[in-house]
């Protein structure tokens, strides 16, 4: 499928051990050209293409894909590879490692990092759903800006109690003349009247002329029609103190909803090849969701599926079919297992031929009813 949004990988250090390329397997291929080699469990990685078979691989040719490029030029690679974690690059679980201490995956680079070597103390009920390490703090720097008003902080969703400036949402109240008036008085401040509402003044003024008139239709659609230019929510963000640490940080689970989309972020996420931060779907939390729910679509017996679609009489004649095929088939098959003989394809169309016959002289009897 070539390079797949996200997937489990897996590293085969029998078929490239330390020194050679690295490279990354996909979990059919863990089961199916490297079933008997010492692998690596990698969890997921994004944008992935399996290698297992192409240059990477000397003397093994993928079973499941033969025709398979030489290099991924798009996969990333990183000491995971090779069973390495954390900064202090040692393997998982470390058998010299005597510090019960919990791995956390960066959402950005991939790695996984002992808690206590992020430069932070992850919060301690956990309650945080994705973690950004140091290196990937200063490579991301524009993050320090959203990581006071987000980083270790639930957010809240959208009620009637919350503000709608904070949700990027700005009502506008137009105020009638005598409201601008008692303001104006009020305040002290004597009114002028602005370049736009002399013209519009002049506008409604009868008009000698059909040019000037011309002139002040479009000066008037223009005033209705122009629109603000859109804010940036970063930039916002930057022009408040903000401070910037060498730490990693933790993020709620909505966190990437609240990134700036505008013309200039999307070119900076793009220069940092972070483009997947503003994908909710790219999270590991919704990768597991997809896979629970596609576990429970092939859960569902398509029996029970048929027998929900019908009403009950249709229902108790399936059931019953449905025994009398599973007994007379058992009792079928016992006869080759007794004997030890293989089942042909002729004797399962003979069975069922028989079965079908008897079914219709069954059928064929006399019906009696309850009155």
């Amino acid at each position: 499928q070539g390079a797949v949004k996200r997937q489990a990988l897996y590293a085969c250090s029998t078929c490239t051990p330390p020194g050679a390329e690295p490279a990354g397997i996909c979990l059919a291929c863990s089961y199916e050209c490297h079933g008997t080699h010492r692998l690596f469990e990698l969890y997921t990685k994004r944008n992935f293409r399996c290698d297992c078979g192409n240059s990477k691989f000397k003397n093994l040719q993928c079973k499941l894909l033969p025709e398979k490029g030489k290099v991924n030029s798009g996969n990333k690679y990183n000491d995971n590879f090779y069973g390495l974690y954390c900064t202090c690059k040692r393997p998982y679980p470390d058998p010299e490692d005597e510090i019960p201490d919990e791995m956390i995956q960066c959402i950005v680079c991939e790695d996984w990092f002992h808690g206590r070597h992020l430069g932070a103390v992850p919060p301690e009920s956990g309650d945080f759903h994705e973690m950004v390490c140091q290196a990937c703090m200063k490579h991301c720097h524009f993050l320090w800006a959203y990581a006071s008003q987000l980083a270790g902080k639930e957010i809240p969703p959208l009620t009637k109690g919350n503000s709608l400036e904070d949700e990027g949402i700005v009502l506008k109240v137009e105020e009638g003349e005598e409201q601008k008036k008692e303001i104006k008085k009020e305040s002290g401040v004597e009114h002028h009247d602005t370049k736009e509402e002399k013209q519009l003044e002049q506008f409604n003024e009868p008009s000698t002329s059909s040019g000037s008139a011309l002139l002040n239709t479009l000066i008037l659609i223009q005033a209705v029609t122009k629109k603000e230019e859109p804010v940036c929510k970063l930039k916002e963000l930057q022009s408040k103190p903000f401070v910037k640490k060498d730490t990693a940080t933790f993020w709620p689970s909505n966190w990437r909803s609240k990134l700036c989309t505008c013309e200039d972020c999307l070119k900076m996420y793009s220069e940092l090849e972070v483009q997947f931060l503003t994908d909710e779907c790219d999270t590991v939390l919704a990768y597991e969701n997809k896979g629970t729910s596609d576990q429970e679509t092939e859960r569902r017996d398509p029996l029970m599926d048929t027998l929900n679609s019908m009403n009950r009489v249709q229902q108790v004649e399936l059931i019953c079919e449905y025994n009398d095929l599973k007994t007379e088939l058992t009792d079928y098959l016992r006869r080759f297992a007794d004997e030890g003989t293989v089942v042909k394809r002729e004797d399962i169309q003979h069975f069922f031929e028989e079965f079908q016959s008897r079914k219709r002289r069954r059928t064929n009897r006399m019906q009696y009813y309850c009155s």
